[in-house]
């Protein structure tokens, strides 16, 4: 019973995905107003999706969007958020490092193997 229920824990963490959020804003130019950060988003998102599927998904936020994650103090966009917790304000966003903390967090939700009371 104990490792039907340990199987079953397994497989729901699974199917949690890893949730990036990215807050950002459009940008004022001689041109126009650009969506950059939008732009830069979905290039993350495709990055990400490729490398790991199901397992991550992101989602993209204009800083005046009502239904956006809320801001830590003094914060300076763009914003990246991994499951709720900041992981880079202002800057460049980095797939690379994004990439890295998903492989972590991934690593530390499998459980620890549980030995057999035979």
């Amino acid at each position: 019973m104990l490792r039907y229920l340990w199987s079953k824990l397994w497989m729901w963490q699974m199917s949690v995905p890893v949730l990036v959020q990215i807050i950002g804003a459009p940008i004022a130019c001689s041109e126009g107003v650009k969506d950059s950060w939008r732009e830069v988003a979905k290039w993350v998102a495709s990055q990400l999706k490729t490398r790991f599927g199901a397992e991550v998904h992101v989602q993209y936020y204009d800083l005046f969007d009502a239904d956006r994650p809320p801001l830590p103090a003094n914060a300076q966009l763009p914003l990246v958020m991994v499951n709720s917790e900041v992981f880079s304000i202002g800057g460049k966003i980095s797939v690379p490092a994004i990439r890295c903390k998903i492989e972590e967090m991934l690593e530390q939700e499998k459980l620890p193997e549980t030995k057999s009371a035979d």
